[in-house]
């Protein structure tokens, strides 16, 4: 066995591509077509309708102008709507349409049931060990990333 398969970033990268592979099955199985970037967008907007942007991209930990491109194919697929800030004009405030809204209700269900999968060679008590320490180490590091978290 290599020494990459020791190392946190090479284990991580394969859990994220596990992680990412499962979602889209699982969804996909159900006829959705939804990626997890998406279906962050989907959620964090269902939670803080009227965010700009910018501050949706710090809410999902993406970089600016990546979610542009996000939002603009979930525009475009009738998932969100922008809207001319009523507090200011140059500004366009997000929320999602009532298809959207559907969209999130269905796949809501199938992503909470995958996450055990993602996790399937842990039990509980390690899974619940291991989700507080990948959230430690996440925030330790948060400021490090090209697109932080920012809540």
């Amino acid at each position: 066995m290599s020494a990459i398969h020791n190392m946190p970033g090479h284990l991580i990268r394969r859990l994220n591509q596990i992680s990412v592979a499962i979602f889209t099955e699982r969804l996909a199985e159900l006829g959705l077509d939804l990626t997890p970037v998406q279906f962050a967008v989907l959620s964090t907007l269902a939670e803080s309708e009227g965010l700009g942007q910018a501050a949706l991209a710090g809410a999902v930990a993406y970089d600016k102008v990546t979610i542009g491109g996000v939002l603009d194919r979930m525009e475009q697929k009738g998932l969100v709507a922008r809207r001319v800030s009523p507090r200011d004009r140059r500004a366009r405030e997000l929320s999602l349409t009532d298809q959207g809204a559907a969209l999130l209700a269905e796949a809501r269900p199938a992503v909470t049931a995958l996450q055990a999968e993602i996790l399937a060679g842990l039990d509980t008590a390690e899974r619940q060990t291991f989700l507080a320490l990948l959230k430690k180490a996440t925030e330790a590091g948060n400021a490090l990333s090209r697109a932080p978290l920012k809540l």
